[in-house]
């Protein structure tokens, strides 16, 4: 026990193994070199280092110092453990002057023999010889004391010959303990195989992680550095935009650092977990006593359970740079002093113009004579039932998209809740299927209660983000398949981005309760 505390204590926190090379960090805490500097890679570029250990954060690359006194520790703790692999074994137990290599263990005598005491030892079928074993005692029947020799699937037990035929086993189909050991080694062996690939695709994801921080950093200096040009004639008048929008940039690459750090650590432990299981299981299929294979069940469940675990996106879940709010951000805050600046890369569309379509709307919802804005007056408005017409209060633009990138404006008033986002023409028009996010045909943002939620297929995600305006932005890259919601607050902020593949041309939709929501104005509708 007191080795197991040791070893514990010399463990990498990133790749889980005894340390190879330990250096410190400033911190106090430990890592194997080579691990710590791959962490510190990836870290390159985002302007902060930190910690994988306690998360302190340092301006500069630390130095790393070697951790001389724990290298003794754990050359000494290596040797201490080779040590005892060598003289670890079983004897003979009739060989008291001096240990003797055990060859075989006698069930009825509980008793371990060498080969000079094998030849003299009963010859009787009663006295059944094994592989050498330290748990003699266990390999027979508590109730009955006779020796285990079956199986029993039903009961999930080693049985003895008494417990199948007068037994509590009695009349259950038993097998043989080696034909069932050679079954579940066949089950283990599928695990390994689980097991391999899964590791695999974590070194793969992990791979494409580090791929993906390392093109947000050179996005983002390319961002910068076209930023940086193009307000070279008005620095002075621009200073403060400058810094506004480089430190956006770098909060996100600071956030998307953070993220995929977060993940790689939690991939690398991961792995590190997966390496002990495969070596555990390979333990087990190379061992010769079957009692032994089948006892340990919980470890056999467990990694089945994983085995049909699918492959995350990672890429989209620590999430890129944001060019658009970048470019939003800019064009607001020129639009404020009076420029007229054309940004290479940065160009945000113009606002679509929308315009709703009244013989869509639900028959709770009033549409203004410019079909710009949709509200709930609390009284039916009495339209004849089409198979156009929304069941729910929501309604339908006129207007569809089915290229290019599209920006809209939408101003919701103070009170109520409301839904807005786009949807295919198909879209079912009664029942619960017809509401925006219930269904696979549309992609909404909510508030409800003053809380925003992002909802498509009936799943919704909860947002951080608190609500601030009544002034949110809907962003369409249609080819690239993203769709983006933001909020006009002082700042600007990303809430939510849908990545999926559209097939079918998208409307708008938006759905108004107690509420209402007006579309702003613009030219690049279709």
């Amino acid at each position: 026990m007191a080795s197991a505390d040791v070893r514990d204590e010399l463990l990498c926190s990133i790749c889980l193994s005894i340390y190879s090379g330990p250096v410190t960090l400033r911190c106090g805490h430990n890592f194997c070199r080579v691990c710590i500097e791959q962490f510190l890679d990836i870290q390159d570029g985002s302007g902060v280092y930190s910690c994988p250990e306690c998360r302190e954060e340092f301006k500069e690359r630390p130095v790393l110092e070697k951790n001389r006194q724990l290298c003794n520790i754990v050359e000494r703790f290596s040797y201490t453990q080779s040590r005892q692999e060598e003289i670890t074994g079983i004897c003979c137990t009739y060989c008291i002057h001096a240990p003797v290599p055990a060859v075989k263990s006698c069930l009825m005598c509980e008793a371990s023999l060498c080969d000079n005491h094998l030849r003299v030892h009963s010859k009787a079928a009663e006295h059944v010889l094994t592989g050498p074993s330290t748990s003699l005692e266990n390999r027979k029947c508590s109730v009955h004391k006779k020796i285990l020799e079956y199986y029993c699937p039903e009961d999930d037990a080693c049985i003895c010959v008494s417990c199948s035929l007068i037994g509590e086993h009695q009349g259950h189909h038993i097998e043989l303990l080696d034909v069932a050991s050679v079954q579940k080694k066949e089950q283990l062996r599928k695990v390994l195989d689980n097991l391999f690939s899964k590791r695999e695709g974590n070194v793969s994801r992990i791979q494409d992680l580090s791929n993906h921080i390392t093109n947000v950093h050179d996005r983002a200096g390319a961002v910068s550095q076209i930023i940086s040009g193009l307000l070279k004639d008005t620095r002075r008048q621009l200073k403060h935009l400058e810094k506004m929008v480089l430190s956006e940039v770098s909060r996100q690459v600071e956030q998307v650092s953070h993220s995929v750090s977060d993940l790689i650590q939690q991939l690398s432990i991961e792995k590190g977990d997966l390496s002990r299981k495969m070596c555990s299981i390979q333990e087990m299929c190379t061992m010769a006593d079957p009692l032994m294979v089948l006892k340990d069940q919980e470890l056999h469940r467990s990694d089945i359970q994983e085995m049909d675990e699918g492959t995350r996106d990672d890429v989209h879940t620590v999430g890129d740079l944001d060019v658009f709010l970048i470019s939003k951000m800019l064009h607001t805050t020129m639009e404020k002093i009076g420029e007229e600046i054309k940004f290479r890369g940065f160009k945000v569309p113009e606002a679509s113009d929308i315009s709703l379509d009244i013989n869509t709307a639900g028959n709770d919802v009033e549409v203004s004579e410019d079909l710009k804005m949709a509200s709930w007056p609390g009284v039916s408005q009495n339209r004849p039932d089409t198979p156009e017409t929304f069941q729910s209060c929501q309604v339908l633009s006129k207007n569809y998209f089915s290229s290019g990138k599209h920006f809209m404006e939408v101003e919701s008033s103070e009170e109520g809740d409301w839904c807005v986002g786009m949807c295919y023409s198909n879209i079912e028009r009664k029942g619960g299927q017809c509401v925006i996010g219930h269904n696979d045909k549309s992609w909404g943002l909510r508030l409800w209660s003053k809380q925003y939620s992002a909802i498509h297929d009936s799943n919704v995600v909860q947002l951080p983000a608190q609500y601030s305006c009544g002034k949110v932005g809907l962003y369409l890259d249609y080819e690239g398949g993203q769709m983006s919601f933001y909020e006009f607050g002082e700042p600007m902020k990303h809430l939510y981005t849908f990545k999926d593949t559209f097939t079918e041309p998208l409307h708008v939709l938006c759905w108004v309760l107690g509420s209402s929501l007006r579309f702003g104005d613009g030219n690049n509708g279709n």
